[in-house]
């Protein structure tokens, strides 16, 4: 046996032990017997490598790109697919790869803001609302039921209309109209977990109930959480096209998907191209983000 096999058996059987010695190891433990339950299931390693591919394209997409995403060429207009312009071109000569490419750091740019946004304020309201019940429960639900009655496009389209169009408005019409699924989510593993032994023995310990909820009942709604956020990622991204496509999202010459569909919806016969590549963009990160939280939801959720 190498040293290597032999160091890789070392650290799996390290990980894998039932008697772990210290918190560190357990939770690694914890975490590689989730990996491994994870890539067991070949859709979410597919749903894995799109995101991932997707952060690495954001990333690295001054050295991906071959042109500038914004430079006009109005000699070179609508040019189809070739090898000097793989996507081909638009109606200004831009090339579309190139577009396509800088138009995921948008998309994650949106994805990003609007998580990190939803997701806290989400999780505390639906938290409160589970574990103090009464009249907390009943005017945060209602509040929740307001939002949720109206289809979130409509909603989002009716906030920008009031702020004006721009990416930074996109941005806050869709983390307004996204927080109430992840507040359901949370009040509804709040009502299990509020009645819990150690929820009882924390009250006997005389812990506060900010504590309580805070260091108890969140942590053990995280789980549920980063499930409805990776499926609800693809819905973000298609709010944000949706907005793109009607000109109240990321302004021109700003490169996002949803904006070069609407400005290729003219020659979609014609020229296919200028906004089928963006599309296909769209639908392909959407189905990785679903993937995946699949997968998540399998490995996360104990039930």
């Amino acid at each position: 046996m190498s040293d290597q096999t032999a160091t890789s058996v070392t650290w799996h059987a390290w990980l894998t032990t039932t008697s772990p010695e210290s918190r560190r190891q357990a939770r690694l433990g914890q975490l590689y017997r989730q990996w491994l339950a994870f890539r067991k299931n070949p859709a979410a390693v597919v749903g894995l490598a799109i995101v991932v591919s997707l952060l690495l394209i954001a990333a690295f997409a001054p050295l991906i790109a071959q042109h500038d995403p914004l430079a006009q060429a109005l000699d070179q207009r609508l040019l189809a697919p070739s090898a000097k312009h793989w996507f081909g071109t638009d109606a200004l000569g831009r090339d579309i790869f190139s577009r396509v490419v800088y138009g995921a750091r948008v998309t994650l740019v949106i994805v990003m803001l609007v998580v990190i946004t939803v997701g806290p304020v989400g999780l505390l309201i639906g938290c409160a609302a589970g574990y103090f019940g009464g009249w907390v429960d009943t005017v945060l639900m209602r509040i929740t039921d307001v939002f949720l009655a109206f289809p979130r496009l409509v909603l989002a389209l009716a906030f920008v209309a009031a702020l004006g169009p721009g990416l930074e408005n996109a941005v806050i019409a869709i983390a307004v109209t996204a927080w109430p699924p992840y507040a359901r989510v949370a009040r509804a593993e709040t009502m299990i977990i509020r009645n819990a032994d150690y929820i009882s023995a924390m009250r006997l310990q005389g812990a506060s109930q900010m504590r309580i909820v805070l260091k108890h009942v969140v942590p053990m709604c995280m789980p549920s959480l980063i499930v409805r956020t990776t499926f609800d990622m693809a819905g973000i991204i298609i709010t944000a096209a949706g907005l793109g496509f009607l000109g109240l999202g990321a302004q021109p010459p700003i490169p996002e998907w949803g904006a070069m569909i609407s400005t290729g919806r003219e020659q979609i016969f014609d020229q296919w191209w200028v906004a089928t590549f963006p599309g296909i963009a769209i639908c392909v990160v959407a189905l990785g983000f679903n993937l995946l939280g699949d997968g998540l939801r399998d490995v996360l959720d104990a039930r």
